[in-house]
């Protein structure tokens, strides 16, 4: 066979010079590594130029498109289909390339049941498995450009397309022999059309994967499902010239299984054997050299590597290349590791699919022990830092108390992941129990109905990634948010525990919901509008015209018996997941109307990606309102754009005041005072508010060394306020690095942090007292109207279902506030812009600043580093750690940023090791 980079070197310079046809591995192969079937275009026929070797441009989505159909319609080794469609409705297109015998109607779904078979050993012994580890081939995915500008490792799929659609080597024949390949270009083609990081909706698809929230994070684990892989490989690009593939940085989830951590590092090393050539690790040409352990991690639940590791029991891999090095680099480079990685699965496939078989038996056997994984770290200089504890989880109870179609939903999310779930019969007595936030009891009943999730299953490490209280990362290096629990983030009541239990169930095969009961003509049918679920039927109720009553106390809604037909009431409740009863009383409450919302587009927000797509997607997309949007302008001239709305959501954003004028500050005021709801999300929403004067709160300054990463924290809850009707005394909300206020002395506090003992969080946190006592959600009446100002963002990734209840609570609380809650308004005079920009912190060019922590010995050689990049880092030292505060305007991520990025691999290849980096 051969090596790698002989193929790799030839295949790069080739053009096609065989006319033979593409056969049967039973044919003899060539010992020619330019030899093609010329019956199969080439990118350089097709397209008129060749990939990777003096690529003149990126390719279009459509030109991606149409050359899947050429190669698919020519060669009988290919399969080409549809996932899906992107939120614009492009085609998401694959193709399955492997041996034509592979192909043969019926053979590769007979192929794909075979190696999905391996992920269930309970029902396939281990002398079958085997005999499908050395019959079967592997399954390999190759996906590209999840972030719409990162479109090289698009291009370069295509030409690993074409040296296994045509090629008729024998270093080929022996990898479509051994392997299934799924190759997905572009999993984000309206994002590449508009040369964005995110999709249409403004949502990173990398961050989607556990949440599934767009169609094109669905429709890929769909597929996957359908073609579970053993290697995964996502190829992105960053900042900078150089390469990147594992082995990754800490931290990893404990709850990956061995063998995928075993074959990533592996992978990698191929990866590295196959790499260096046009210049790239050549002498004095270090710029284009490749590197490992550092930047991307595997440890949050939302990427693509990490999603098919600890859910498919994959290789999972993002590889990484420079965006400043020139298109024929980029694409050239991407193919090489793509060759490489198919080449090692191909050399592994009998090793790789009988550890494939190995993981899920594990994992059972773990899941009856109720044995959490241990921590473990990989880079060399690295050590655990916070181990996994010694606790014991044999089974989970999600109670159906309250909350039950956010409930169902998360029920759902893990049946969508091949976790079985299942449905109590009678109650059961739990002797140990743990309740998610910390705290314990004592021979707990868990109630009949309850959803019962055992570990001794083979999904028993997603069970723990996605729903466990806190993923114990094992190093603080954090590249996205340190907690991502499921039930915290939806509210619901969750119970865990290591004792032996055989309750009585039933399996859960559908989701539930829907008429529980009838109700007469002249009757009503209601819900309680306590989750996330009720909120969404409650406006697609009220987009139908169908007439709405709420309780007030209660939080019930209501609705005539004869407003709308039984089984469309039934069809509609049963998908969300909320239970409608019927009765013979007729509806009654408080008239509920559809909001006229105004979508703040104004100074300092980004309306492409962050907050404002999210509000986009779950306000416009879920719940179908009629989103206009309002500008600083509309504000300041105070045109009908904006007074005509009953309703303004301000996103998070940059600016302290949105733009607003003197006079635009007033008009918003007058506007709130005639009656209008203000709703702020985070830093802009409450500080646009706290400009216009429309709040008595103050943003409490960040400690030194604060650090908030991404975590959950206990929340006391005004359950009486018409903002968290439906939510219990006391809940969860999620918290990542977000302004503190001060409580509010002229309104209702209506989310606060603990001041006592029953402050808790989970996650990686720093000085987080200093939130105790402080409002997260507060409730600011003036005149006839109220701003309602989130700290926090509800809508952070349409996976908080926890805060978008709040904020439809929010959207539907019109025609003023109840006596019991009236409070005196305090005259404030009118503050300028730049008055209220010096009080708050990390305003202006530094919004979201990325903050860097090394040991205090070690900042002098750390600043040396960094005052090569910039002169306007800043330094603050705490409990032996310096922080160093790199501006950060645009708020970008560290691997978006100019130069971060490789100021992090400076700052390593110096030897000074990064306690944390916060971007």
């Amino acid at each position: 066979m051969l090596g790698v980079a002989v193929l790799v070197s030839a295949v790069l310079a080739l053009t096609p010079t065989s006319s033979a046809q593409a056969g049967p591995v039973g044919d003899k192969c060539s010992t020619d590594p330019t030899a093609h079937a010329a019956d199969v275009p080439s990118p350089e026929q097709f397209f008129g130029f060749p990939l990777g070797q003096g690529q003149p441009r990126i390719l279009t989505t459509e030109e991606i498109n149409n050359y899947l159909k050429a190669v698919g319609s020519a060669s009988k080794r290919v399969v080409t289909g549809t996932m899906a469609h992107s939120v614009s409705g492009q085609e998401l297109p694959y193709a399955i390339v492997s041996d034509q015998h592979h192909m043969v109607p019926g053979q590769l779904k007979k192929i794909a049941d075979q190696v999905g078979s391996l992920r269930d050993p309970r029902s396939l012994k281990a002398d079958k498995a085997a005999r499908i580890a050395k019959d079967s081939p592997a399954i390999v995915w190759i996906a590209g450009n999840v972030h719409g500008g990162e479109k090289s490792g698009a291009d370069a799929a295509l030409r690993t397309l074409y040296e296994l659609a045509s090629g008729l080597s024998c270093d080929v024949a022996k990898r479509n022999d051994n392997l299934v390949t799924v190759i997905v270009p572009t999993q984000n083609p309206d994002g590449r059309d508009a040369n964005r990081r995110q999709n249409n909706y403004g949502f990173d698809l990398n961050r989607d994967w556990f949440a599934r929230t767009q169609p094109e994070t669905d429709a890929k684990i769909e597929m996957l499902r359908k073609y579970p892989p053993q290697v995964f490989v996502d190829a992105h690009e960053m900042g900078g010239r150089q390469y990147f593939f594992p082995p990754n940085a800490d931290p990893i989830h404990h709850e990956i299984a061995d063998q995928p951590v075993n074959w990533i590092n592996r992978i990698g090393a191929a990866n590295g054997e196959g790499f260096g050539y046009n210049g790239a690790c050549a002498p004095g040409v270090t710029t284009e050299c490749y590197f490992n352990y550092s930047t991307y991690d595997l440890f949050y639940m939302g990427y693509g590597d990490t999603v098919p590791a600890a859910g498919f029991g994959a290789a999972g891999m993002t590889y990484e290349k420079g965006s400043a090095s020139a298109v024929e680099d980029r694409v050239q480079q991407q193919f090489n590791t793509q060759w490489a990685t198919t080449g090692w699965a191909a050399d592994n496939k009998n090793e790789v699919l009988n550890g494939y078989y190995s993981i899920w038996r594990t994992a059972i056997e773990e899941g009856a022990a109720g044995t959490l994984q241990p921590n473990e770290v990989v880079q060399p200089t690295n050590t655990v830092q916070f181990p996994v504890p010694d606790i014991k989880i044999r089974s989970y109870f999600l109670l159906p108390d309250r909350q039950i179609g956010d409930v169902r939903r998360l029920v759902e999310r893990l049946r969508d992941m091949d976790v079985e779930v299942y449905r109590l019969k009678n109650p059961v007595t739990v002797p140990s129990a743990k309740i998610l936030g910390g705290r314990s009891a004592a021979n707990l009943t868990v109630p009949k109905g309850a959803y019962w999730i055992p570990m001794n299953q083979p999904q028993k490490h997603w069970i723990q990634a996605l729903i466990g209280e806190n993923p114990y990362a094992p190093f603080p290096y954090f590249y996205d948010v340190s907690s991502w629990s499921n039930p915290l983030l939806m509210g619901v009541d969750t119970i865990y525990t290591g004792d032996e239990l055989s309750p009585k169930v039933d399996l859960v095969k559908d989701i539930e919901g829907g008429i529980a009961s009838s109700a007469p003509p002249k009757g009503s049918y209601s819900y309680p509008l306590d989750s996330a679920a009720a909120s969404e039927l409650t406006f697609k109720l009220l987009a139908s015209g169908v007439p709405l009553s709420r309780d007030l106390t209660s939080g019930v809604v209501s609705l005539p018996a004869g407003a709308l037909t039984p089984n469309t009431l039934d069809k509609l409740a049963k998908s969300l997941g909320v239970t409608v009863t019927g009765g013979s009383a007729a509806a009654s409450g408080s008239p509920l109307r559809t909001p006229d919302v105004g979508l703040f587009a104004g100074t300092g927000i980004s309306t492409t990606s962050g907050s404002y797509g999210e509000a986009r997607y779950v306000l416009g997309n879920r719940w179908g309102l009629d989103l206009k949007p309002v500008t600083t302008a509309d504000i300041n001239d105070n045109t009908p754009a904006f007074t005509e709305r009953t309703v303004v959501l301000v996103p998070d954003g940059s600016s302290s005041t949105g733009g607003l004028t003197a006079t635009g500050q007033a008009n918003l005021k007058q506007w709130v005072a005639a009656g209008g709801t203000y709703i702020g999300l985070r830093n802009e929403g409450t500080r646009v508010a706290r400009a216009a004067g429309l709040t008595s709160t103050t943003e409490k300054p960040k400690p030194t060394g604060y650090q908030v990463i991404g975590s959950h924290f206990r929340v006391d809850v005004a359950s009486d306020n018409p903002v968290a009707l439906g939510r219990p005394l006391e809940d969860f909300q999620f918290n990542n690095g977000d302004p503190i206020l001060n409580p509010s002395t002229t309104g209702r506090n209506v989310l606060t942090y603990p001041s006592d003992g029953r402050f808790w969080s989970n996650g990686y946190t720093v000085g987080s007292d200093a939130l105790k006592g402080t409002a997260a959600i507060v409730d600011e009446p003036t005149g006839a109207g109220r701003a309602v100002l989130f700290a926090y963002n509800p809508l952070f990734r349409a996976y908080n279902e926890n805060g978008i209840h709040l904020v439809a609570n929010a959207l539907l609380y019109q025609g003023g506030t109840p006596a019991a809650q009236q409070r005196t308004l305090r005259a404030e005079p009118s503050r300028s812009a730049a008055e209220q920009a010096e009080e708050l912190p990390n305003l202006g060019g530094e919004w979201r600043p990325i903050t860097i922590e090394v040991a205090d010995a070690d900042l002098a050689r750390a600043q040396a580093v960094i005052e090569k990049y910039t002169d306007t880092a800043q330094t603050a030292s705490a409990s032996g750690s310096t922080y160093i505060t790199i501006p950060n305007p645009d708020g970008l991520t560290a691997d978006e940023h100019p130069y971060v990025r490789d100021l992090i691999r400076d700052l390593d290849g110096a030897g000074i090791p990064l306690r944390s980096v916060v971007a």
